[in-house]
């Protein structure tokens, strides 16, 4: 008989009742986070883009972790994600964040007036390539959250990794894409997820890991020697 791998032991299976008790372990939302995801849901299909709870409790956590004070994100959508950056900044710190969308990010500036952080935030709307390119190029960027276009995620890092400070994170989400990154005939955003991976994981500039947090979760870290 062959013996099951300890790793693949160590693997929990995520059903509704250990997802709920996962859920209960992390800070609870705010009444600001409660209105916003409220709003998001009413939106339809669309929520599904929106990060969850705990994926935005990390995000807090980790821009607190490396006292952050100048954070870029791609894509704001109704601004959970920048809502849980901006609460983790350092004081003075900046989100700077980009969407091409005045309909969600509306919804966004709400919550973010409501909850007192929108002096920390700075929505530039358009094209994020264009907006990330014209970014200073020095490297003092310390937190990068990439949650857009997935074909483009490779040139978000290639742009942005250069701009990011030694020892700074670059956290990209939706790089499982429902499970479907490893299947060979993968085709669309799983196919284009699927080579910014092995671009991520073929990169000596930083150190990485892919954590199964919602729908995949890479945190990377740039070396002090690059």
């Amino acid at each position: 008989m062959t013996e099951t791998p300890y790793d693949e032991l160590k693997t929990v299976p995520l059903t509704r009742e250990v997802y709920d008790y996962l859920l209960g372990q992390a800070e609870p939302p705010t009444p600001v986070q409660r209105w916003l995801a409220a709003q998001t849901h009413a939106l339809g299909s669309l929520a599904r883009m929106r990060v969850p709870h705990e994926q935005a409790t990390l995000l807090t956590l980790l821009a607190r972790l490396v006292n952050a004070r100048r954070i870029v994100e791609v894509g704001t959508f109704t601004g959970y994600s920048t809502l849980a950056l901006a609460t983790g900044l350092a004081p003075g710190g900046t989100v700077l964040t980009c969407d091409t969308s005045e309909e969600w990010t509306s919804i966004a500036r709400a919550a973010w007036r409501e909850a007192d952080v929108e002096d920390r935030i700075d929505l530039r709307l358009g094209p994020a390539l264009e907006t990330v390119t014209a970014l200073p190029t020095r490297s003092d960027i310390d937190l990068v959250f990439l949650d857009a276009d997935k074909p483009h995620y490779r040139h978000y890092w290639d742009l942005l990794v250069p701009r990011l400070r030694p020892g700074g994170l670059l956290i990209a989400d939706n790089v499982l894409w429902k499970g479907q990154v490893h299947l060979p005939d993968a085709t669309g955003n799983a196919r284009a997820l699927h080579e910014f991976n092995a671009h991520v994981r073929a990169d000596p500039r930083v150190e990485s890991v892919m954590l199964p947090v919602a729908d995949g979760l890479t945190i990377a870290r740039k070396r002090s020697d690059t």
